[in-house]
């Protein structure tokens, strides 16, 4: 599927990566000289005959929260350097496939927030429109495929952070189903809801990159009408912004007339409340205690966001956490009636940088909306940008059963060949602004 040589893709992403550095600062670090090293390794292996792998010589960005053996990984933060000895298992898998990567991407600090504007190495910026966030925390992932610098990169997510930036910045991302790949080797944010997952340019390689990191090897099941039912009244009551309800309502619309029945399902009670961030608190706690009693530096923002969390009290950690076991059962029961959920990614298309509102509401609670739910359920779920008028076009994010990534991909596919969903790179050529 790649026609020419390893060098030739690798060189190319590099140099794109150098050359918008300074406008859309998508790296913390790029590694020019080990990734063209790797890139003639696999060029003189394809000469030879032997097969590479399925990225045989794809350029990949690596989100630097996940350890890659010989590259520091810093967290996006002001202090922490860890030099591993090894590289985390998705990486290694990804090698093992053949993927090259190209650099190490920026993200919100800690991970800890969805608009990347990090105080520490800089506010990166969406390609589409660079005085806009392209949103978290795996912002410089997102910018990379959306650029064009990368076909491919690998985020995390806990609360939103693989889909919100592929929703931001018009890209495909996938979110797994916990545990369906390993986390060893990631800096955890909140242990027992993080997810590593890819965000790419197109179907193909979220599904390569999907295969290769979690080696799954369920066949996709063959195109069929799907049930899709939409949740409320968790949709009805979203804070919609720019003209997204509208543009889901037209994809609505287009499920229907290729054959998809879609409509409105109850899930009681299944709504973003405090108890989101009351059911996490304490894993954050003891993430950052050790720091904390240190007094590292954080950035103001994420600072506040620890201190929040001090004031979490056990009895409301309780309550939160039979919460979360209320949000599984309501996912379970609703995915037994339905083949997948279907929302939009985010409920607006733009958040400004600097700006910490949009509308009359703080933008994290904007922005996680449709997406922090699912990742207290456990379930997958795939982001998918929607050929629409205006780009970055509206993303529809849809919600399967647990372990069901192979039929969410399928479905995915399908639109894509159907020309319902699909991926356009930004033309980088705004005004560049003063790096903050």
């Amino acid at each position: 599927m790649f026609g020419t040589s390893a060098v030739s893709r690798v060189q190319a992403a590099l140099d794109a990566a150098n050359g918008t550095q300074g406008t859309l600062n998508a790296f913390i670090s790029i590694d020019d000289e080990r990734a063209l090293e790797r890139a003639s390794e696999i060029d003189a292996r394809i000469d030879k005959g032997e097969y590479v792998g399925p990225l045989a010589g794809v350029p990949v960005g690596l989100k630097d929260l996940i350890d890659q053996m010989g590259r520091v990984t810093t967290t996006g933060s002001a202090f922490y350097r860890r030099e591993p000895r090894t590289s985390a298992p998705c990486v290694d898998a990804l090698q093992q496939a053949g993927a090259v990567i190209i650099g190490k991407t920026g993200l919100h600090e800690w991970a800890f927030g969805f608009s990347s504007e990090n105080p520490h190495w800089g506010v990166i910026r969406n390609p589409w429109d660079q005085t806009t966030s392209p949103g978290g925390s795996s912002g410089g992932s997102a910018v990379a495929v959306a650029a064009g610098i990368t076909p491919l990169s690998i985020g995390t997510d806990t609360g939103g952070s693989v889909r919100v930036p592929a929703a931001m910045c018009g890209t495909y991302g996938l979110k797994v189903t916990y545990g369906r790949i390993s986390l060893d080797g990631v800096f955890p944010l909140v242990s027992s809801i993080d997810t590593v997952g890819p965000l790419a340019d197109s179907i193909e390689n979220i599904d390569l990159a999907y295969r290769a990191m979690s080696s799954d090897s369920e066949p996709e099941p063959d195109p069929a009408p799907m049930r899709l039912g939409i949740p409320q009244p968790w949709h009805e009551n979203s804070p919609w912004g720019d003209d997204i309800a509208e543009e889901f309502e037209n994809a609505v619309a287009g499920l229907r007339e290729i054959g998809h029945s879609v409509h409105s399902i109850e899930m009681p009670d299944v709504e973003p409340s405090i108890q989101l961030w009351n059911s996490i608190a304490e894993e954050v706690r003891m993430v950052h205690g050790e720091f904390r009693r240190e007094n590292r530096h954080y950035g103001e923002d994420v600072a506040k966001r620890l201190d929040d969390a001090d004031l979490v009290t056990e009895e409301e950690g309780v309550k939160a956490r039979a919460w979360q076991k209320m949000i599984r059962t309501r996912f379970s029961d609703a995915l037994g009636t339905v083949d997948f959920l279907i929302t939009p990614t985010v409920p607006v298309r733009r958040k400004v940088i600097g700006e910490e509102g949009i509308g009359d509401r703080h933008y994290r609670s904007v922005l996680s909306y449709f997406s922090a739910l699912v990742n207290h359920s456990l379930h997958p779920a795939i982001a998918l940008p929607l050929l629409s008028s205006g780009l970055p076009s509206t993303s529809l994010q849809v919600i399967g059963s647990r372990d069901s990534e192979t039929a969410l991909i399928a479905f995915g596919r399908t639109l894509e060949t159907q020309g319902l969903v699909g991926f356009e790179p930004a033309q980088v050529n705004s005004p560049k602004p003063d790096r903050g």
